[in-house]
């Protein structure tokens, strides 16, 4: 309901408006115009101008359209887990999704540095990523600044892994690029295999589940991630050890 092209529109009023829906949440439906414009410091006639922003008729509209948006919200929170965790683990066997596991492997078995770089949950599992290949006598290390210019020349033996749910995110394909031109390889892990970063990359593992939105934010399960990065690890480990 609220997009991030949406919120990207909002002005102040708007955005007082907005921020006391999402404080309460399960009294809106209940609540008056002239209650909701109290509680956020604006007027009625403001709150209608957000309504109508919002592609509804009036208020009432309004409000019969964000109480079926946040039982919505509810099923999808409570169905999702389980289905799309399911979805995963019947795709974990399947041909494709092994070879890319193995392709993934041929490039990293060889490697002599590992850079993760992610944004957001992605930069919170590269980071993860990092201490986890780290542990198992891999050299890795987390790009934590997206903007970080990268200076040095990079060997055949440097890969970098790339993590992206969308896999069109700005910051992470102009910094993938660079790390490419500095003569790094590089492996993207994203959601689906036809996005920007996944052509970019020498190797791409996508895992492909539904995505899911929250009050505009992106909360798609990081499941599969974390599966594919232990993976990863693992096959390296009993690689190097024998």
């Amino acid at each position: 309901m609220f997009t991030p092209k949406l919120l990207a529109d909002f002005n102040e009023l708007e955005f007082s408006i907005y921020n006391c829906i999402t404080r309460n949440k399960e009294r809106v439906p209940h609540m008056k115009i002239k209650e909701l414009a109290d509680e956020a410091h604006v007027s009625t006639a403001t709150v209608l101008r957000f309504c109508k922003k919002l592609g509804c008729e009036g208020y009432s509209e309004f409000r019969l359209r964000y109480k079926e948006y946040l039982k919505n919200q509810q099923i999808l929170l409570n169905d999702t887990v389980e289905t799309t965790f399911k979805g995963f683990v019947s795709r974990m066997d399947s041909r494709d999704f092994q070879e890319s596991i193995d392709n993934a492997f041929r490039l990293l078995k060889d490697s002599q540095h590992i850079i993760f770089i992610g944004i957001g949950s992605s930069g919170i599992l590269g980071k993860y990523g990092a201490r986890y290949f780290s542990n198992i006598g891999r050299f890795s290390l987390y790009v934590e600044d997206p903007f970080l210019p990268i200076l040095q020349d990079m060997t055949d033996h440097t890969v970098t892994i790339v993590l992206s749910e969308s896999g069109t995110t700005y910051q992470m394909l102009k910094l993938a690029n660079q790390l490419k031109q500095k003569g790094s390889r590089l492996l993207s892990i994203t959601n689906k295999a036809d996005s920007p970063l996944a052509k970019l990359a020498d190797c791409n593992i996508f895992y492909y589940v539904p995505q899911l939105m929250a009050n505009g934010t992106n909360i798609t399960t990081q499941i599969p991630v974390v599966y594919i990065l232990e993976t990863l690890a693992r096959k390296l480990y009993t690689y190097t050890n024998g």
